[in-house]
């Protein structure tokens, strides 16, 4: 078994969570108050409909301005709550659904979607019904529903109830605060929640001050100066950022047998969920691999899918473009790190 350790720390007066897989980074949580919170939940104002989008543009608190893809049926002036759900590129508004989760360790109270759904990866029937029967144990507010999270099935059944009673009550409170002027009413999960409420295999905890440097943390964290990904066998790849879309160039290195090319981009698929996601990179990623025969595709796709299929980021693959790209469309979920670095590292 490979050895899990959740490190929570502050560096530069930040707070950060990083996981840790056998010594070496896996995930990288900083928080940053320039932007709200992914899961953060407003009062909104309707501002103005975007004809021709049926999208609708909210006020929020400070002025600053959130975008709603759904509008139909809301009217300028008509308080709306919604839920942020992700970051902006620059310049853009906040993206926001009006479809709000409640969403903790073991349970996500869905307001509006009524019904107790069990996840999927909880097989044993046994368990199922263990956790179910806990489901039961609280009386839910009207119309709201529930679904019982994977990390139910280690879960004591108190931690259970409770945790389910906790959101139910805080969903009963932030759904009641429907009207008034613009308003903040939760802001959010930061790096040690999320850690505490995402990170839920089995792994050792360290919340010791300056563990980040103690655990070797930041001389991880200083690697990621560098667009270079080290993919084994002397091939890399590169993963660079730019206004419009990340572009992740691979390249075989000194390696020039047959196979290089194919051992270099089944190496890319394998490591690039990790690569975006310690750099905080999302939106349009195009992938320039390595040279190969069209007969490869397959291969490779298969490999990107199992990859990101264990990812805790939506990303959609969207295929081949006439170059040969491989594009993915990936959720804004974090900030890119690479403007925090000198902060982190000073």
């Amino acid at each position: 078994m490979k050895a899990r350790m959740i490190v929570l720390d502050h560096v530069a007066g930040r707070e950060a969570a990083a996981l840790l897989v056998d010594g070496k980074l896996q995930d990288l949580l900083v928080d940053d108050d320039s932007a709200p919170r992914p899961g953060a939940i407003f009062r909104a104002i309707c501002d103005r409909p975007l004809k021709g989008q049926g999208g609708m543009m909210l006020r929020l608190p400070e002025g600053d301005s959130a975008f709603l893809r759904q509008g139909r049926g809301l009217a300028p002036g008509q308080p709306v709550l919604v839920q942020v759900t992700g970051y902006a590129d620059e310049g853009k508004a906040v993206p926001v659904t009006d479809r709000v989760l409640f969403k903790s360790r073991y349970a996500i109270v869905t307001p509006g979607k009524p019904g107790i759904n069990v996840s999927r990866q909880i097989k044993d029937d046994g368990v199922r019904d263990r956790v179910l029967a806990c489901a039961h144990e609280v009386e839910l507010g009207e119309g709201f529903g529930l679904i019982l999270r994977s990390s139910c099935a280690e879960a004591a059944d108190d931690d259970i109830i409770d945790d389910i009673a906790a959101m139910d009550a805080l969903a009963r409170a932030v759904m009641a605060d429907d009207t008034g002027g613009a308003e903040a009413l939760t802001e959010g999960d930061g790096p040690h929640a999320l850690a505490w409420r995402d990170w839920v295999e089995p792994a050792q905890v360290v919340t010791d001050a300056g563990s980040f440097a103690d655990q070797g943390v930041l001389d991880q964290i200083e690697a990621l100066h560098s667009p270079k990904v080290g993919l084994g066998g002397g091939a890399f790849m590169y993963v660079e950022p730019t206004r419009a879309l990340v572009a992740v160039d691979v390249n075989t290195g000194g390696d020039t047998s047959p196979a290089a090319t194919l051992k270099a981009n089944l190496a890319t698929a394998a490591a690039l969920p990790r690569a975006l996601r310690l750099r905080g990179l999302g939106g349009q990623v195009v992938i320039d691999l390595a040279p190969m025969s069209k007969a490869h595709r397959k291969q490779i796709e298969a490999a990107l899918r199992r990859a990101f299929r264990a990812d805790t980021i939506d990303t959609a693959l969207v295929g081949w473009t006439p170059l040969g790209h491989f594009e993915l469309q990936r959720k804004r979920e974090r900030l890119p790190i690479a403007p925090l670095l000198g902060g982190l590292l000073a």
